[in-house]
């Protein structure tokens, strides 16, 4: 072999290798370029807009601090029936005018606190019309059902029948109403504001146990002592016809409210709700 040629040789694949390696940096220099510049271009483009949740809609402000209004007054309205009504039952003033038995003393609880259970009792016709009115989300038949059920009570039976004044189931009756509506209006007034206090969420899903069955029982009972005697079967007087049927409804109505509640009570206290998430949202009256 020629010298001359190996050397030409040598020398070619010299300038091959240095063509190689100016041809990678270069490609490499491209590559970078084109990497920064889709970077850049991806960097320049304009965020996503974000998705709007949707809020859930509440009364307007007007409506709101009017119902925060109702449910304060209501509140206070029940709490009076309620201290009175525990004063008269347990003579905590000390009173030598009532009767030292426990039982004549509740015998005396509608002269003391009658008249004061219908006025405030009255006042929750308006839940009515805040359900047509769309204000709350509760159930309009629901809501007929419970508000006339009570007024019905107060004026259809103790107020037209004088042998209920003395009957000591009405003081049984009227504690579990005002124990229970001090709780519910308060709670639904502190709902409203955004507030959801844990222990009155507690006593409005639990205090039913206890309430529903001795406020119900004593309706029903209180309903039974204006029956005729016999007090079952036809009567020539309608309205007694029309008591001695609701007297029969009440115990399945019990029932199905009593089923209710603790479906309610294992929704809102149960296990299952999202964390962070203290209830159910209420409805408010």
């Amino acid at each position: 072999m020629v010298p001359g040629q190996r050397g030409l040789m040598v020398r070619g694949a010299g300038h091959d290798s240095l063509v190689s390696d100016d041809h990678d940096r270069n490609t490499n220099t491209e590559r970078h370029d084109t990497t920064m510049a889709f970077v850049e271009e991806v960097s320049s483009e304009k965020p996503l807009p974000a998705v709007p949740q949707k809020k859930k809609r509440g009364p307007p402000t007007p409506v709101k601090y009017y119902l925060v209004l109702y449910n304060v007054l209501s509140t206070l309205g029940w709490a009076y029936v309620l201290l009175r009504t525990l004063v008269v039952v347990l003579n905590l003033d000390g009173s030598t005018l009532r009767a030292a038995s426990l039982v004549e003393r509740a015998a005396g609880a509608y002269a003391e606190v009658g008249a004061d259970t219908a006025f405030v009792q009255s006042f929750a016709a308006l839940e009515v019309l805040h359900v047509l009115l769309g204000w709350v989300r509760s159930p309009l038949a629901t809501t007929l059902i419970q508000v006339s059920s009570r007024l019905y009570l107060v004026w259809g039976i103790t107020e037209q029948f004088p042998q209920t004044h003395t009957n000591p189931l009405y003081a049984s009756m009227v504690l579990s109403w005002s124990l229970t509506e001090v709780v519910r209006y308060s709670f639904y007034a502190f709902s409203l504001l955004g507030r959801e206090p844990r222990l009155l969420l507690f006593l409005r899903y639990t205090l039913f146990y206890l309430l529903y069955p001795t406020g119900a029982s004593s309706e029903a009972l209180v309903i039974y002592a204006t029956l005729p005697h016999p007090a079952l079967g036809l009567h020539a007087d309608l309205h007694a016809n029309v008591r001695e049927f609701l007297f029969a409804i009440w115990w399945p109505g019990l029932y199905v409210m009593y089923a209710h509640m603790i479906k309610q009570r294992r929704k809102v206290l149960g296990g299952s709700r999202p964390a962070g998430r203290t209830g159910a949202k209420p409805k408010s009256s």
